[in-house]
């Protein structure tokens, strides 16, 4: 217990980071994802195909390279961010990829005749798209988010590689003074993710029973 007393500041202020991370960067992911799926299945082909090369790009680019991108590119065009926003910015523009395309499933599984209607009673793709389609392919694509939110908070602990105090940067910190605790430090830095993420798994769990579309 002595290890845990000693060193609850510390893990405290990196548990703290950690969900700050995760909350912001799954915000911008969520805006970002939904932009991107509107455009995905937009009727002006330029935006179908600026928001696929987006896709295709953050898809298969490793979220390192995306970090070093942010933290260490565009200081060389002076634009220059802090550690944290860097990750932030990292993070959900990375996670926003994986949002549009769980997203563009569940405009593709709503039925044809929705957007028909909604045509037919004089909406505009966007009218219909923001207040026919979308609604009901969020309620469709709970689960999906939530294993992209479960992931992404994962992910952020590469920004412990780029000066920014999360739980996983306290690892070789803690282990470098408590050598002998090792399996102590561990745990409670699990324990930090799973905080976070086990909560996360009942309340998408209970979303999804309140709002699963019956077929």
């Amino acid at each position: 217990m002595q290890f845990f007393s000693d060193n609850l500041p510390l893990l405290r202020d990196a548990f703290l980071t950690t969900l700050g991370l995760s909350l912001l960067s799954g915000l911008l992911a969520l805006v970002l994802g939904t932009l991107l799926a509107a455009m995905r299945v937009s009727p002006v082909p330029p935006l179908r195909g600026l928001a696929t090369f987006y896709v295709e790009t953050f898809r298969n680019t490793p979220l390192t390279v995306v970090f070093f991108f942010i933290i260490f590119g565009l200081p060389q065009i002076d634009f220059v961010v802090s550690f944290f926003v860097g990750a932030v910015v990292s993070v959900g523009m990375y996670t926003a990829a994986f949002v549009a395309e769980a997203l563009r499933s569940g405009i593709n599984a709503v039925g044809p005749g929705q957007a028909e209607a909604a045509r037919a009673i004089g909406l505009t793709f966007g009218q219909s798209l923001r207040e026919v389609v979308l609604p009901q392919a969020f309620r469709t694509v709970v689960p999906p988010l939530g294993n992209v939110w479960i992931a992404m908070v994962k992910n952020t602990s590469i920004a412990a590689g780029f000066a920014t105090t999360e739980l996983a940067a306290t690892l070789p910190r803690l282990a470098n003074a408590n050598a002998g605790d090792i399996l102590l430090i561990l745990l409670a830095v699990v324990v930090g993710y799973m905080l976070i993420t086990v909560p996360s798994a009942y309340g998408i769990h209970h979303i999804e029973r309140r709002v699963a579309i019956l077929r």
